[in-house]
């Protein structure tokens, strides 16, 4: 799924940044063209250059398929609670049961399992990388748990919550992307939590 549309989607696109002549626009458009893949209707208010990295602010608009009361309190949510910069949300803050935490938990050690399945994981290198990636401790220690016995996907994915799934979803990208390359299994995994977002 992943790697057979997304990544040689954005191979493309950014070549034909390297090559146009009008580099801003283009990105612009690109980003927004992006975002829209998603639903999400955005538009770029700034970009700037600095130390080989391309900074972006974005005015973001309700997704097409938000419904608009989810998006009010979206917005009141935020305007009620401000977050400091830089904070990055991370999965023990999200009001999860203790069931719902450790099937998490369980799926992000299925995909670690599954991404590299000709040998056991070696926690020590990977704990600083979920580290990086936002993880919370208590969900470090249950995916270091989960690791060390082998998971069953289809069992960890029946009646799977679509708000659990969707919150999922992105850190199993993250994870299944950190070798930069999405196998059989993995694909397997997302398209599954995919599908239970859908409900």
């Amino acid at each position: 799924m992943l790697s057979q549309i997304v990544r040689p989607m954005v191979q493309t696109q950014v070549r034909l940044l390297a090559h146009s002549r009008a580099t801003r626009s283009t990105l612009v458009s690109t980003v927004a063209q992006w975002l829209g893949f998603l639903g999400v209707r955005a538009e770029v208010t700034q970009l700037e250059t600095d130390s080989g990295k391309i900074h972006i602010a974005l005015t973001v608009d309700k997704p097409d398929a938000c419904d608009l009361r989810d998006w009010q309190q979206i917005i009141a949510n935020l305007n009620a609670n401000q977050v400091g910069n830089g904070a990055r949300p991370n999965l023990g803050e999200t009001r999860f049961t203790p069931q719902q935490q450790n099937r998490i938990q369980r799926l992000l050690a299925y995909l670690i399992q599954v991404g590299n399945p000709t040998e056991a994981a070696n926690w020590e290198h990977l704990h600083p990388q979920l580290q990086a990636m936002g993880f919370d401790e208590t969900t470090l220690l249950g995916v270091r748990s989960a690791l060390k016995v082998p998971q069953c996907l289809d069992d960890l994915v029946e009646g799977l919550d679509p708000d659990v799934a969707a919150i999922a979803l992105p850190k199993a990208v993250s994870l299944a992307m950190m070798d930069r390359q999405v196998n059989s299994s993995e694909d397997q995994a997302l398209t599954a939590l995919l599908q239970a977002m859908k409900g």
